[in-house]
């Protein structure tokens, strides 16, 4: 019996979103709210729909994230499609944006300006919880012209 396939996982990309991470913290909170959630073992459509429930009921921001109880942020999962673990999830992105307001003052645009280059830029992300190194390279795909603008 041959091998079966796998079907390459689609390449998203901050546009299809009609997001420019160029544009400031919100855009760029908002592509990492993404990048989490294709970063995670489940399908990229329930992924989208998911984040897409997230900016429908404004949480788009680390702080409205934390401020939602954890039985309604399950309930945004849930509305996305997740199916199982969503309760692992909420806890999971509840920690994570705690850390980066923390660590952070909750932006993005102060991560990468702390960093030297991608590669730290990468070590910092997957320091975040439930950050490892596939959430950090769907999330810097986008970020070559941060890094670019320091060189000119």
């Amino acid at each position: 019996m041959p091998a079966r396939s796998r079907r390459p996982r689609p390449v998203h990309h901050a546009e299809d979103f009609e997001l420019d991470v160029l544009r400031g913290d919100d855009d760029l909170f908002k592509w990492f709210l993404l990048s989490y959630l294709f970063g995670k073992p489940i399908q990229s459509t329930v992924a989208a729909k998911t984040w897409r429930v997230f900016i429908d009921h404004q949480l788009d921001t680390p702080w409205a994230i934390l401020k939602i109880s954890e039985h309604s942020l399950v309930s945004r999962l849930r509305q996305g499609g997740y199916t199982r673990y969503q309760h692992v999830m909420a806890r999971a992105l509840r920690t994570c944006c705690q850390q980066l307001i923390d660590f952070y003052e909750g932006s993005l645009t102060l991560m990468i300006d702390s960093s030297l280059d991608q590669d730290e830029l990468s070590k910092r992300l997957q320091k975040l919880y439930g950050v490892g190194p596939k959430t950090a390279e769907i999330f810097m795909r986008e970020l070559d012209e941060f890094f670019a603008r320091r060189v000119e």
